[in-house]
């Protein structure tokens, strides 16, 4: 995080990799950065029931050179307007639909917001390079990520470029043994330490592949195992699963990567795209006869 732009995005990330002193800290900062934001790094430390050290410490966490710096950032953005995307307003058993889809509408919306906020070019730039040079790209991902993962694997093949995703970790495991330095592994997970996805990571990038993460969380194994992470956003609750707010993100990430492809390789992807599409509409054409 480098500002107030970041900064929502930022602290939702890393909270879960925080320690528990440090995760008081943060949970302060999503509640209330106002209040943070004007407070001394004494009135923090009674707030919170923390050390003034624990706080510099979470300030630079955070990705601050200290206090001050994150009080500036706080401020920026509680002037900004940004404290109700700091808390979005969770859904209740009892709220009429027509909250509930100003609620999950406001989520989905601040989640794209927040990943486009911390998704550099820079980064995006290099997983393009490392898809377009690859001999095979394997998506992995189980659960609402696997729906993700499945989707970045057919966009990929619509445009020529091998993509298999993985949603059995037995398969993956395998298929990640027989990985080599001209393979890419791209694994999909929001929380960063799903096991069946972590594991074939960690086999294939023994095995020499290339490795990508898309994660909510930048301090997860997952993300320690990648070559390259790209950071999604959305804050999950009872009511919004992973199935919602982290998906909308993750698949913000995969439409981004697409694009990227498809640019880099024009010409290639383009005759792909009018090939596959005359494949399709040829069979839609078709009648069914009984």
């Amino acid at each position: 995080m480098t500002g107030p732009a970041n900064l929502v995005a930022g602290v939702r990330a890393v909270l879960p990799s925080l320690t528990p002193s440090a995760r008081s800290i943060a949970r302060l900062i999503l509640d209330d950065p106002a209040m943070v934001a004007r407070s001394t790094i004494t009135e923090l430390s009674a707030a919170s029931g923390t050390s003034q050290a624990t706080i510099v410490r979470t300030a630079r966490a955070l990705g601050f050179s200290g206090y001050s710096e994150l009080r500036l950032a706080l401020a920026g953005a509680a002037a900004r307007g940004e404290r109700d995307r700091l808390v979005p307003g969770d859904l209740a058993p009892g709220d009429p639909l027509a909250e509930v889809i100003a609620k999950v509408t406001r989520a989905e919306s601040d989640a794209l917001a927040d990943t486009a906020a911390q998704l550099s070019p820079e980064r995006l730039g290099a997983v393009v390079d490392a898809l377009i040079g690859a001999r095979r790209v394997s998506v992995v991902g189980v659960g609402a990520s696997g729906l993700v993962a499945a989707d970045m694997a057919q966009k990929l093949m619509r445009i020529g470029v091998a993509g298999h995703p993985f949603a059995d970790v037995h398969l993956a495991l395998t298929a990640a043994a027989l990985a080599g330095p001209e393979d890419v592994w791209v694994a999909v997970s929001c929380t960063g330490e799903t096991a069946d996805v972590v594991e074939p990571v960690r086999t294939a990038r023994e095995a020499g592949a290339t490795t990508v993460a898309i994660t909510n969380n930048p301090r997860s194994t997952l993300a320690d195992l990648a070559s390259h992470v790209l950071v999604s956003a959305g804050r999950e609750t009872a009511f919004r699963p992973g199935a919602l707010a982290s998906r909308i993100s993750q698949l913000l990430i995969v439409d981004c990567v697409f694009v990227g492809v498809a640019q880099r390789t024009f010409e290639r992807s383009d005759a792909a795209l009018r090939v596959t599409k005359g494949a399709l509409d040829r069979y839609g054409g078709r009648r069914i006869r009984s």
